[in-house]
């Protein structure tokens, strides 16, 4: 059977997206398509969409494989909506807190309780906001989903009587509690729930058309397929169990989108919390959501985001330690250094068809690809043509 991938070289964000000039491609993007091309052949992924931006415009953009494989094969495009997974948490969660702190209406270093009053019981009075989102409150890493337990309302209930499992500050836990609470929190303050709140004052404003929680089913069509429930493959519904038991809506996980779509985020953030004439966030707030914190094991994150840890698997030795930003279980990553004005997304669906995947090596690969060539100065406009040729693919 044939792999079908396409690679769309260019387009630009100063122009609208419109098509640039034609020009050939650069040898070293041939090793991008190559990279990803390897790890569909091993069976490590169904397909991938690739994005690399540089100083304002799309440099790069690779589109391989499949969206589904089960119950039938279909093709990626361009516009192939992915489970975000954990990207949710910086994407939605922490720009929505920082709007609020901008805002006046929330301070970093308060208690949480302070806007959630019941989260105070079990010793958690003093846990402050900072902590939720440096992952150093000492809750524990997800809620107990043994029980029987279904509902946004059952699910809090649990988070406010959850015991911590270290004193806050002690230690670096990863925790989809501590985002939880943040998406409860831009409710509790903003009067809005979470996926209403980051749709009108996040996404709509930066025009990401197909960014938000739960999709509509007229949208399924383009949504990448993630694992199986109930026996059935799941797509358009979120794969965290605990988001899913929640009704979708999450501030750690639930949120779906597209590389084009994240790469006007990325574009805003890079510019200082504005695109296209649009403030999102100030200046000052970006850079105090993306400034690098040493918490303790010497763990680097900042606001949201990721720097150095072992959930950013080698990502700051390739794009250097100015850099930030986060993976997703799904398969996803965004990463973004300001000094060089670069960007990298890849989005895959790698629990697709087997829940065996594994997409690490591939990232990894990539940003070192990316820092390669943002060292040759890459300048020249290329294509936004669609190349397609056909690579055999054995046992897929």
């Amino acid at each position: 059977m044939a792999l079908a991938i396409a690679t769309l070289l260019l387009l630009s964000f100063d122009a609208g997206w419109a098509a640039a000039q034609t020009a050939e491609p650069r040898d070293s993007f041939g090793r991008f398509d190559a990279a990803v091309t390897h790890e569909i052949e091993a069976g490590q992924i169904p397909g991938a969409v690739v994005l690399f931006g540089q100083d304002g415009r799309v440099v790069y953009r690779g589109v391989f494989g499949a969206r589904t494989v089960e119950p039938e094969r279909t093709m990626l495009d361009p516009d192939t909506i992915f489970d975000l997974a954990s990207l949710t948490k910086p994407v939605a969660t922490a720009t929505a807190i920082m709007q609020l702190v901008e805002a006046g209406r929330l301070d970093l270093d308060k208690p949480v309780a302070s806007y959630w009053p019941a989260f105070a019981q079990n010793d958690k009075a003093a846990i402050t906001v900072r902590q939720l989102l440096t992952h150093t409150s000492g809750l524990p890493a997800d809620l107990d989903l043994k029980s029987d337990w279904r509902g946004e309302a059952a699910a809090l209930a649990r988070v406010a009587a959850t015991q911590l499992q270290s004193q806050p500050n002690a230690k670096f836990l990863y925790s989809d509690i501590n985002f939880i609470v943040l998406g409860e929190l831009v409710r509790n303050i903003s009067g809005e729930p979470l996926d209403a709140y980051a749709r009108d004052h996040i996404f709509a404003p930066l025009q990401m058309v197909d960014t938000g929680f739960k999709p509509p089913s007229a949208k399924l069509a383009r949504i990448a397929a993630t694992d199986r429930e109930h026996g059935a493959v799941r797509r358009g519904e979120v794969q965290d169990p605990t988001a899913d038991r929640m009704g979708g809506v999450a501030g750690h996980a639930g949120l779906f989108s597209t590389a084009d779509d994240l790469a006007r985020f990325a574009e805003m953030l890079l510019d200082g919390g504005s695109l296209d004439d649009v403030r999102i966030l100030r200046p000052e707030s970006v850079e105090m959501m993306t400034r690098a914190a040493v918490l303790p094991g010497g763990v680097r994150r900042a606001l949201g985001w990721d720097v150095a840890s072992a959930y950013s698997a080698g990502m700051d030795e390739a794009f250097g330690p100015s850099g930030y930003g986060h993976t997703g279980y799904t398969g996803c990553l965004l990463w973004i250094d300001p000094l060089s004005r670069r960007f990298l997304i890849v989005l895959t669906s790698r629990l697709h068809p087997n829940g065996r995947g594994d997409v690490k090596p591939l990232r990894l690969e990539l940003a070192h690809l990316v820092a390669e060539v943002s060292r040759e100065n890459v300048t020249e406009k290329q294509t936004s043509s669609l190349a397609t040729v056909g690579i055999p693919v054995d046992g897929f």
